[in-house]
């Protein structure tokens, strides 16, 4: 009989570990796909990759601009063919995503990060960095901020890409370029041409997931995932969506959420910090920060790849 006591406390403890833990990401996200590889532990949200299968979740709301950020602990070890990713994405053939997918690695090789845009469905906009840690040893920060100027990737609050809003300053040089012109209307068209695209205002949810891409992820594919060290496990501390949130009635292309999520400064959220004008562009230590990230951790970068893109893409141009 004592015996039986002990295991039923052991129980116990153990669900209402689980409990907890999943009470506290419960307002923000939920299990998106293979229930049974997202655990709650603790403190903790876990995601784990076996032969059979591998999890994710998804955030219970859309919102339209902002900042989703991953406190993440990645896979150790042996991660070889295993990706975990942490993205938003709006839904549709013509959606929006700002991915961070890290690409696993043999034992004491580094993990590659590998961020991309989608815009109107068109991605092909992948940068790689390594990390100046090993992200594999304690949690890290990785947050990607979103408003109507501007998309930041950061880690640990230093951003190491930025994809910059230039069709309002690339509009206006364009009209005056037809106003000047004889032949004004071929003038706007090569303008319009060359301005880089921007993520048009779709409400977004925040994602995250791991799978086996050894297809792809390591060494090109060359390197496949060693079963025998599975399960794989990514392990959350927290999630956190600050953004304004879509109504939950609202279809996707609803005018009047576009409306009041782009043109107003406050809402039922509290202040709309990530529009306001210091959140437009980089400050000078962010730029800094970037500058140095990528000199010393850029590993690959598509603007540069004239194997891929004969003809350097819009948004590429200076590089």
């Amino acid at each position: 009989m004592a015996s039986l006591a002990v295991v039923v406390v052991v129980v116990a403890v153990v669900c209402a570990a689980g409990v907890a833990a999943a009470g506290k990401f419960d307002d923000v996200v939920e299990p998106s796909w293979a229930n049974d590889h997202v655990v709650y532990e603790g403190d903790l949200l876990k995601l784990r990759l076996d032969s059979s299968s591998g999890g994710g979740f998804a955030s219970k709301s859309k919102f339209l601009y902002g900042k989703a950020t991953a406190d993440l602990k990645l896979v150790a070890g042996d991660s070889a063919g295993v990706v975990t990713a942490f993205y938003l994405s709006s839904g549709g053939d013509k959606h929006n995503e700002f991915d961070f997918e890290f690409l696993g690695n043999v034992t004491g090789e580094p993990y590659l990060v590998q961020t991309n845009l989608y815009i109107d469905g068109v991605g092909n906009r992948e940068q790689r960095i390594d990390l100046w840690f090993d992200p594999t040893a304690d949690f890290h920060t990785y947050a990607v901020l979103w408003n109507p100027s501007q998309v930041v990737f950061l880690v640990d609050d230093t951003p190491i890409r930025v994809y910059e809003n230039k069709n309002a300053t690339a509009a206006v040089k364009g009209h005056h370029r037809h106003a000047a012109a004889a032949n004004g209307t071929s003038n706007a068209t090569s303008a319009a041409a060359s301005v880089p695209p921007f993520p048009s205002p779709q409400p977004m949810s925040v994602y995250s997931s791991i799978w086996n891409a050894d297809d792809w992820a390591t060494q090109g594919g060359r390197v496949k995932t060693d079963w025998s060290h599975a399960p794989f496990v990514a392990t959350f501390r927290d999630v956190r969506v600050e953004g304004c949130a879509w109504a939950a009635n609202a279809t996707d292309s609803d005018a009047g959420e576009v409306a009041r999520c782009t043109g107003s400064s406050w809402g039922k959220e509290g202040r709309y910090w990530w529009k306001e004008k210091d959140m437009e562009e980089l400050t000078v230590h962010q730029n800094h920060q970037l500058v140095w990230a990528r000199a010393h951790h850029l590993v690959y970068d598509y603007c540069v790849d004239t194997d891929r893109f004969p003809v350097q893409p819009p948004e590429c141009a200076g590089r």
